[in-house]
């Protein structure tokens, strides 16, 4: 039976500009796919999309669910399209609050926002109550990029009893364009949400960065990548330590090596 492989990236080209994470995000899924893996792919519907352009259209049936973060209620909007040339669905995780009439991790004047922690949590979780409604159940997900980096603890701990996520193995592919600022001074209290609480950050740094939200995806992952060169030597050193099963930078013949490393991290039943 095909392995089925969810896909969560912070950004997939043509949606937003071309680097090596946009361009992994769109043909890592698709050569996966070619490879007989099963694939679900997602990005956050960041405000510099056009949606006309890029011919997105809201699914009704997967939105409507209200996430609370910080005791704050924020609408989960599911939109979807495909991409042309190779006919790869996309879904898109959307929200008027942390996405609309916004740029990715900064505004157009380069400033970060504050509340990059709080969008990422968003979207962890919005992912994951998405692939519910679709009653499908990864083996592997594959996690490309800061955005995605709370994923790890939540598959762990808040959702390691759902049925879609109880055998599921995570990979985290770890990207060089680094948040340069905190991700909100209450970040360890916006994550907590059912068995993910807030004192199991207890050992990370209060002023929560990008190499700590790193370490944490290295902490609660069974695989890590290194997906372009540059990538923040210390996060790399950090999942050595762990003695994390680890994948290094494969260049631009990807295929294989990522096929051969996901078949390790979760191997075939007996």
């Amino acid at each position: 039976m095909a392995k089925k492989v969810l896909f969560i990236n912070q950004e997939i080209n043509p949606y937003v500009a071309e680097s090596r994470m946009s361009v992994m995000g769109r043909e890592l899924p698709q050569k996966m796919q070619e490879a007989s893996f099963e694939i679900r792919t997602f990005m956050p519907k960041w405000g510099i999309i056009n949606e006309r352009r890029g011919q997105l259209h809201e699914v009704i049936r997967l939105s409507g669910m209200n996430l609370i973060i910080d005791d704050t209620d924020h609408p989960l909007i599911i939109k979807v399209a495909s991409i042309p040339t190779t006919r790869q669905q996309i879904y898109f995780i959307d929200n008027d609050d942390y996405f609309n009439n916004r740029q990715m991790g900064a505004d157009e004047n380069g400033v970060e926002y504050t509340d990059n922690g709080e969008r990422a949590i968003f979207y962890a979780r919005g992912v994951l109550e998405t692939v519910k409604k679709l009653r499908w159940q990864p083996d592997v997900i594959v996690c490309q990029g800061w955005m995605s980096a709370v994923v790890p603890l939540y598959i762990k701990t808040a959702y390691a009893e759902e049925p879609s996520f109880a055998n599921s193995k995570v990979i985290i592919s770890l990207y060089n364009n680094e948040l340069k600022g905190e991700l909100g001074t209450n970040f360890k209290q916006c994550v907590d949400f059912r068995d993910a609480k807030a004192e199991l950050l207890d050992g990370y740094k209060n002023d929560f960065d990008f190499v700590e939200l790193g370490k944490l995806a290295i902490d609660y992952s069974d695989g890590v990548v290194e997906g372009e060169e540059g990538v923040n030597p210390i996060l790399l050193e950090y999942a050595k330590e762990k003695e994390k099963p680890m994948l290094g930078f494969t260049g631009n013949d990807f295929e294989e090596p990522y096929t051969n490393f996901i078949n390790e991290v979760c191997p075939d039943e007996e």
